[in-house]
């Protein structure tokens, strides 16, 4: 049992100022894995001192400065990538293979691409007489998922110190593993103290206190749609910068010329890649009503190929969701989906023949399924899949931007020009074509109650910036 009962402020390892723990649980076995002490407002307090005294120095480094950092920063991160690998699967189930080839290496990537931008972005221009100055936005307080977490934490993390911020990081309570590895990593790699610092805690006792800050300039939030309204409530009263990565409900339009098979067993695959834990996740597969039974084929067996087991085991594609309370809202859901008439096609409610303990999800396919069902609106974050029946493109379109979200969507055709059509009359922040990947260098954020501001690469550099005009610089 590890005992991380410290947090990291001001370059050092500290006690809480009110003593309280909770239990970080492996969702593979449902047995207690690490105790970590949870955080209140006065933990914030001193790390907000922390991080406002380091900001007046390290505001003021120079890009050269920053870019050594950031290579030390990387060569530490290598220097721990497995042992972040690890973490990653015990707290919240990952496979191994997965927390290795896109979990941990999510964190690097981010890495380099922020130390690319930095390399080569332009703080000052001038504009005739007037220059116009990017400046360090100030302290930044964070607040990250269970998810992905090393993911979501880099994706701020890097960004904030190649622009000269200083920072508070709230990781999630239920898989914090990562971040405390990642705060040694940092340190060792020679981040200055205050710059950074590591609060463990719930949105209570930290996060709610970190959006309301008076010290803290910006909050970045990623999470539920339901928690992101109550940080930017609880920012409203000091006008600080929010940006929000929140929930999604993306949809996978298959067009009638796409290669069937194809686009749908690959749309399976990425709805159930993480337990299908992710905001981004193509849950809401579109298909022509004319090939719709045909599909319903094509996804059963791309689900029951797929392997749900120990994470730490060879062959495993899928690991368990990452707590109780989440296997039971999607226990809960797909019954709903049983109760409004979808057609189970695979999966249903229980855990996968073999496993009786750990918070195991039978991947679950859905066919016929309305658009105002349940399953058809709210994110399940789960391995389960609805397949809609459309009648023409223009119904697909019309279901697909009918929803509170905006994160992503996808769109497989026999042509990239058919995709390019519906792509842009789609209102997300992103879209896939034709089974594309992300790009760390692109925009990733979400429309409507998906958040707002935009993260990775040179746009999510950009938040952690003010913009200065200075009247008459040039002669």
């Amino acid at each position: 049992m590890q005992q991380h009962l410290k947090f990291y402020i001001d370059g050092a390892w500290v006690d809480p100022v009110s003593p309280r723990t909770e239990a970080v649980i492996n969702p593979a076995n449902e047995e207690a894995i690490a105790t970590i002490s949870m955080g209140s407002a006065a933990d914030v307090d001193k790390a907000v001192i922390a991080a406002r005294r380091a900001f007046e120095t390290f505001s003021q480094t120079s890009r050269e400065d920053r870019i050594a950092l950031l290579e030390r920063v990387i060569a530490s991160y290598k220097n721990r990538f497995g042992d972040l690998v690890t973490a990653i699967t015990a707290e919240m189930g990952a496979p191994l293979w997965l927390s290795k080839a896109a979990q941990a290496a999510s964190g690097m990537g981010h890495l380099m691409t922020t130390l690319n931008v930095l390399k080569n972005y332009e703080f000052e221009t001038l504009q005739g007489k007037t220059l116009i100055a990017r400046e360090p936005i100030g302290v930044c307080g964070f607040i990250t998922p269970w998810n992905w977490p090393v993911n979501q934490i880099m994706c701020k993390v890097a960004p904030a110190l190649a622009t000269g911020c200083t920072m508070i990081l709230k990781p999630s309570e239920v898989a914090p593993l990562d971040a405390i590895i990642l705060a040694e990593i940092l340190h060792d790699a020679g981040v200055p103290a205050g710059v950074f610092n590591l609060i463990n805690g719930d949105g209570p006792g930290v996060g709610s206190v970190l959006s309301s800050h008076p010290g803290i300039d910006l909050v970045s939030f990623t999470g539920s749609t339901r928690a992101g309204v109550l940080v930017a409530k609880a920012a409203a009263d000091t006008v600080k910068r929010v940006t929000q990565e929140l929930g999604g409900k993306s949809a996978n339009i298959i067009l009638q010329s796409a290669d069937l098979k194809s686009a749908v067993m690959g749309g399976v695959k990425n709805c159930f890649g993480n337990s299908g834990q992710s905001c981004n996740a193509p849950t809401r597969m579109m298909i022509h009503e004319s090939q719709h039974d045909e599909a319903l084929g094509y996804a059963k067996q791309a689900a029951e190929a797929v392997k749900v087991g120990d994470p730490t085991a060879d062959g495993i594609t899928m690991g368990p969701v990452v707590s109780e309370v989440q296997f039971n809202k999607i226990q809960g859901l797909i019954q709903k989906g049983i109760d409004e008439g979808a057609t189970l096609v695979t999966g249903g409610t229980g855990r996968p023949e073999g496993l009786n303990r750990g918070y195991f999800v039978r991947p679950t396919i859905f066919g016929n399924v309305r658009h105002e069902m349940t399953i058809a609106r709210e994110e399940i974050f789960g391995p389960v899949l609805s397949i809609i029946p459309y009648k023409d493109v223009e119904h697909a379109i019309a279901m697909a931007n009918d929803t509170v979200y905006g994160l992503s969507g996808y769109v497989s055709g026999g042509t990239v020009e058919e995709a390019r059509a519906v792509a842009r009359r789609l209102r997300t922040g992103n879209v896939h074509l034709n089974g594309a990947s992300s790009d760390f260098a692109a925009p990733f954020g979400g429309y409507k109650q998906s958040g707002n501001g935009r993260e990775w690469g040179e746009f999510g550099f950009e938040e952690f910036l003010e913009i200065k005009a200075v009247y008459g610089y040039a002669a």
